[in-house]
């Protein structure tokens, strides 16, 4: 695990209203010595316990911003343009939301900058529906806004994006990787969800980054699926939803 001299952030994202997940996340944040937690987005959508998540994080979260799905839940996004059965799921957490909980996801800012980082829940030039996915997108990115590290999540897809003045290059996080980020470079770091990870492993992912020592680290760890998949089920949560909770998908 990541040791730090200066400020250690767990920064993490896309929880999803999946509280098994975000649990077991926070366990390993307490214990790994981070002094700030950053949420970067989607409390809520897909997953079956919204207000326990939203309420979980308040309680914890220095800086969160607001994502897409928390804001198709507060009716300030048109949910017409995701699919069917997350479309399906934002309905039902609309119905479920508390009134505090609403409150609050309507306070949060959309982008932030924070101890000399940029944060967002989708991409720089488009902070809550972009989703950068390739290096056409991040190099774009990366001319359309003056930052020198952004964390990003949107795509539950960790990944590191670094562009050197003239190119951009993508490179692989992970787990457990203490990844250097060097100066005169600038960096796009997605860390990936904690509720629904889309990249095969179906563990819940965060990040923690070393401020002082530039240093990123990939933590990947498992949960009680199965609790979360009965919960969704007791909701009548579409199938597909949680079927790709075990597949990483």
């Amino acid at each position: 695990m990541l040791r730090h001299a200066g400020m250690l952030y767990a920064i993490l994202s896309d929880v999803h209203a999946n509280l098994d997940a975000l649990e077991v996340v926070l366990a390993d944040v307490a214990g790994s010595g981070a002094e700030q937690v950053i949420c970067l987005g989607d409390f809520v959508g897909y997953g079956p316990e919204p207000n326990e998540c939203t309420e979980r994080l308040r309680s914890v979260a220095t800086v969160a911003l607001v994502g897409n799905h928390d804001l198709a839940a507060l009716d300030r996004l048109d949910a017409g343009r995701f699919n069917l059965f997350a479309r399906l799921a934002v309905e039902w957490t609309k119905l479920q939301l508390e009134e505090s909980i609403r409150h609050y996801l309507e306070s949060l800012p959309a982008t932030r900058e924070y101890g000399g980082l940029l944060l967002v829940h989708g991409s720089p030039r488009d902070p809550v529906e972009e989703y950068i996915m390739d290096l056409e997108t991040a190099d774009d990115n990366f001319r359309a806004a003056d930052f020198e590290i952004c964390f990003f999540g949107h795509t539950h897809y960790p990944v590191w994006f670094v562009h050197d003045g003239e190119r951009t290059r993508m490179r692989a996080l992970a787990p457990g990787e203490r990844a250097a980020l060097r100066g005169g470079q600038r960096h796009l770091i997605n860390v990936g969800s904690v509720g629904q990870p889309r990249d095969g492993d179906p563990r819940a992912a965060y990040c923690l980054f070393d401020s002082d020592a530039r240093v990123v680290e990939l933590r990947r760890l498992p949960y009680p699926i199965e609790s979360v998949q009965q919960k969704m089920r007791d909701r009548e949560l579409p199938r597909p939803l949680w079927e790709r909770l075990a597949e990483g998908r």
